[in-house]
């Protein structure tokens, strides 16, 4: 790799060397590539899919089958997760999409932690959910790593104070069938 040298004037003799002007354009040229890089990416049909190892079928089928609703809390946190495969929401935001007691939320997150099909991290008092990216994934497959993510954090407004719950704008509502 060459250096490049930026300089006020244009040196003829050196193919590495840019005036400021240049190396600026060059810059923008750059940035610009990049900004619409994401816009294509942000725009792609592909960007709300998730990717499914079907080596984990017989798993997948079983929990369908044998916990139903084990089966739509992990639909619900694989649909929420981020580009790490990780969701941070309250047993109340499942409570409330799934219209299930906390009782059946917690019985059934441990089906799903003891059977690996969620790890469960703790950030303070909450839970943060990671998906185990052997079976689901949403970023490319070389970039599965449960050391490093910004996590989507699920709230309800019903958890909140009063006084917030009139201030919240919401983002992204989630609605029961």
């Amino acid at each position: 790799m060459s250096t490049i040298t930026v300089t006020e004037n244009r040196d003829i003799l050196n193919q590495d060397a840019r005036t400021f002007y240049e190396r600026a354009k060059e810059l923008d040229a750059i940035k610009d590539a990049e900004a619409e890089a994401v816009k294509r990416e942000r725009n792609s049909p592909f960007s709300r899919w998730t990717q499914y190892n079907l080596e984990h079928t017989k798993e997948i089928m079983w929990l369908q089958l044998k916990h139903p609703k084990a089966a739509a809390i992990l639909s619900f946190l694989t649909d929420q997760m981020d580009d790490h495969n990780a969701v941070m929401c309250s047993y109340k935001v499942l409570e409330e999409v799934l219209s299930v007691s906390g009782e059946t939320i917690r019985r059934n997150i441990k089906i799903l932690k003891d059977n690996g099909f969620i790890a469960i991290l703790k950030s303070g008092t909450s839970n943060v959910y990671a998906i185990n990216d052997s079976i689901f994934w949403k970023s490319w497959g070389n970039k599965k790593q449960y050391s490093r993510f910004p996590a989507n954090i699920i709230l309800s407004l019903s958890e909140q104070e009063e006084r917030y719950r009139i201030s919240i704008t919401k983002h992204k509502e989630i609605t029961k069938e």
